[in-house]
C-alpha cells in the first residue's frame, strides 16, 4: 500500500513545498489546480515560446508515500505528519497555518496493464486502425497500424493526431504525394501511417533520442521503412508532402524550415493548433506558403497549405 498525501498551497510556495517534499521521502509529487473540475479551473498547455504563466494560486500538492506499519500492524502516520510538517516549514510557511492533510490508501496494481487498459484500438475511418501492441487487430483486412507509443507522443487518441491521420488517408496513394517528411514524429505513427498508406519515402524526425528509438521499434512491429533523423542533422530534400503536429509556439519558429522542404508541387499540413491560433500560424507561413483550415476536431484546428510553381 501507497499513502498519497494532498495539501493546498499557493503558487508562491508550490514547487518550495514539492521539493521539500521530496526531500523528506515523497516517491512523486505533482502540482495541480485545486479547482480543476469547477468554473474556476485554469488550464496551463505549457507550450513552449509562450509567456511563463504563473502557477495557480489556489494550488494542491500531491505527493505519494511509501505506506508504514506501526508494530500492531496499523499504518504509522504520526512520522509521515512530521515529515510533512517539515516541508511545510522548509517552503517558507508558516507551521500554525499547516493546513489539514488529506490522506488516501493506494493500493499496489499491476500499472503496466492499467495503463494498457486506457489504450483501446481506435479506427480512423474504413481504411485505417490504430492498434495497441497488445490487442488483436479489430477489422483484420483494414490498414493496422500496430503502435507501443513506449516515451513518445502518439497514441492516436488526440484530435491532432486524428486530423492528421485523416489528412493522410484522404490523400496518400496520390501520385502527388509519394514522399513525406513527419517533422516531431514521436512515436512514429503519423510516419507510418504514410508508409503504410503507400508513401515512397518517408523521413521522421524529432528533437527527442527516446521518441526516435520509439518510432524506430514501431516501424520495425509495422515492417515498414522509415528514415529517422533527429532534428540537429542536416536536412536540404524536399518532400511532397510535409507534414508536423507539434505546437503553435515551434511550428511558427519552423515556418520558414518546413516551407523550404516542401518540393514544387507539395503540400504542407499543420497540426496541434487551438482554433484561437489559426491566425497567428497563418501569418506566420504567409511569406512562404498560403495555409488555409482543413478541419477542426474538437477545438482544434488542421492548416493545410500548397506549393506555389515557380
Amino acid at each position: 500500500m501507497w499513502l498519497s498525501v494532498a495539501l493546498p498551497t499557493d503558487a508562491a510556495h508550490a514547487e518550495a513545498l514539492s521539493e521539500a517534499l521530496m526531500a523528506q521521502g515523497a516517491i512523486s509529487v505533482s502540482i495541480e489546480d485545486a479547482d480543476a473540475g469547477t468554473t474556476a479551473e485554469t488550464p496551463q498547455f505549457g507550450e513552449p515560446g509562450s509567456p511563463v504563466i504563473p502557477l495557480w494560486d489556489n494550488s494542491r500538492i500531491v505527493a505519494l508515500f511509501e505506506q508504514v506499519k506501526g508494530i500492531d500492524g496499523t499504518a504509522a502516520t504520526n512520522d509521515l505528519i512530521g515529515r510533512i510538517a517539515a516541508a511545510w516549514k522548509e517552503s517558507g510557511q508558516d507551521i500554525l497555518n499547516l493546513p489539514e492533510i488529506g490522506f488516501d490508501e493506494v493500493a499496489e496494481q499491476n500499472w503496466v496493464q492499467l495503463t494498457q487498459s486506457q489504450f483501446e484500438p481506435i479506427r480512423i475511418n474504413q481504411r485505417l486502425w490504430i492498434v495497441p501492441s497488445w490487442h488483436a487487430a479489430p477489422d483484420p483486412s483494414a490498414i493496422n497500424l500496430i503502435l507501443d507509443p513506449g516515451m513518445a507522443f502518439g497514441t492516436g487518441s488526440h484530435p491532432t493526431t486524428r486530423l492528421c491521420l485523416e489528412w493522410l488517408c484522404e490523400n496518400l496513394g496520390e501520385s502527388a504525394h509519394g514522399s513525406v517528411l513527419d517533422y516531431g514524429c514521436g512515436s512514429g505513427i503519423l510516419a507510418i501511417a504514410a508508409a503504410k498508406l503507400g508513401a515512397s519515402r518517408v523521413l521522421g524526425i524529432d528533437i527527442d533520442e527516446q521518441a526516435l528509438a520509439a518510432a524506430r521499434d514501431n516501424a520495425e512491429r509495422n515492417a515498414v521503412r522509415l528514415e529517422l533523423r533527429h532534428s540537429q542533422q542536416s536536412l536540404i530534400e524536399t518532400f511532397d508532402c510535409v507534414i508536423a503536429n507539434i505546437l503553435t509556439n515551434p511550428l511558427c519558429v519552423l515556418a520558414p524550415l518546413l516551407a523550404a522542404r516542401m518540393s514544387p508541387k507539395g503540400h504542407i499540413v499543420l497540426s496541434g493548433i487551438l482554433e484561437s491560433q489559426t491566425t497567428q500560424v497563418i501569418a506566420a507561413y504567409a511569406p512562404f506558403v498560403g495555409l488555409h483550415p482543413g478541419a477542426v476536431l474538437d477545438g482544434w484546428v488542421r492548416l493545410e497549405g500548397k506549393a506555389v510553381e515557380p
